[in-house]
């Protein structure tokens, strides 16, 4: 702003020339009038109203005295654009508008009646062009930026949502898998602890055994998402012995085979299919009634394919939160799972689950 008041103030000298009608030279007092308008220049992002106001009232004194045009009518373009960045339209529409009727009335000042007739439209058409077009941009730089911040805010609040729903997911799949089958083990201690007290003993165990692994992977999975490292490996597809054994002590038997040529899969396609495996023999150990559970993994070589089926009673209510969270965990990495009865009895749960999706 410094360079451009000083390239206004030595241009100014030569604006004179070939002015129709003649206009006085620059003096003593035209050079301070000028000086004002250029320093308006450094208030237009502090002050935007003052430096409009300042650079308006420098400009029609003037040219009401007679000084010649020339580029000191820019400090009217850049404070004006300056005013409709910074402040809503409306009330940048207000001092824009104030500023036209300061620079239409210095304009025609001193011009008799039959002169003012002739001479308003041309007033009128050179304040608007000094002033409309630099208010409509800056106006339009001003929607601009607030829309863009307001997509940043909603990107940022759909990211803190997205975060704390995968934190409730990965606590109710290893809470709800933990305590259903504490549950049921609770259940058999129970029932053999008057009549067969030797038989509680391996369901206690069985607690035991669950709810400190339930704990320990509670605790790994509150850390990850604290720190955002995790201390330790995430569940995979490898620790499916382990989820099958504490299904087996729980009362659900699962048969596992894997079909295709077996690789080190993406972490985020190797924890989405160990959580849906968990959940769905979640859910047949709550809901499908004294039954066995077979689980299918084929890797094939763009997808990994799991198949979870059962020959239990089923469930008739609605989908529960654990299916939601199933699809939404298989969505995140651009796959599907398809869930439904099986016509010969039993439920299906089937995810795909694509090698090559966003997160893979």
């Amino acid at each position: 702003m410094a360079v451009l008041g000083a390239v206004i103030l030595l241009v100014s000298r030569f604006a004179a020339a070939n002015q129709v009608p003649p206009r006085l030279p620059l003096d003593g007092l035209a050079y301070a009038l000028l000086s004002l308008a250029c320093a308006a220049l450094l208030l237009r992002r502090t002050w935007p109203f003052v430096a409009l106001g300042t650079a308006t009232a420098a400009v029609t004194t003037h040219l009401a005295l007679g000084y010649p045009y020339g580029p000191v009518l820019i400090t009217i373009v850049v404070t004006a654009y300056s005013v409709a960045a910074e402040h809503p339209p409306r009330r940048s529409g207000y001092a824009c508008g104030a500023a036209f009727l300061v620079l239409f009335a210095g304009h025609v000042a001193g011009v008799g009646w039959p002169g003012l007739l002739a001479r308003a439209l041309p007033a009128a058409v050179w304040a608007g062009a000094l002033l409309v077009a630099p208010w409509a941009v800056g106006t339009a730089v001003r929607t601009t930026r607030e829309s863009r911040a307001r997509a940043r805010e909603d990107e940022a609040r759909q990211r803190a949502y997205e975060e704390r729903l995968q934190v409730v997911q990965e606590v109710h799949d290893v809470v709800g898998h933990g305590l259903s089958a504490i549950h049921l083990q609770s259940e058999v201690a129970l029932h053999v602890l008057d009549q067969k007290p030797e038989q509680a003993r391996p369901a206690l165990d069985a607690i035991s055994r669950t709810s400190k692994d339930a704990l320990d992977e509670l605790r790994a999975t509150l850390a990850l998402f604290r720190s955002g490292d995790a201390p330790s490996p995430t569940p995979g597809l490898d620790q499916l012995d382990a989820l099958t054994e504490r299904m087996a002590q729980a009362g659900l038997p699962v048969r596992v085979s894997t079909t295709g040529q077996a690789r080190d899969l993406p972490s985020a396609v190797d924890l989405a299919a160990y959580r849906i495996v968990q959940e769905s023999l979640t859910n047949v150990l709550r809901h499908a009634g004294p039954t066995s559970a077979e689980v299918r993994v084929q890797h094939e070589r763009e997808a990994l394919e799991v198949e979870i089926t059962d020959r239990g009673r089923g469930s008739t209510g609605p989908a529960g939160s654990g299916i939601a969270g199933m699809r939404r965990r298989a969505a995140a990495i651009g796959g599907t799972v398809e869930v439904g009865p099986l016509p010969t009895g039993g439920y299906r749960v089937h995810a795909h689950l694509p090698l090559t999706g966003e997160d893979a």
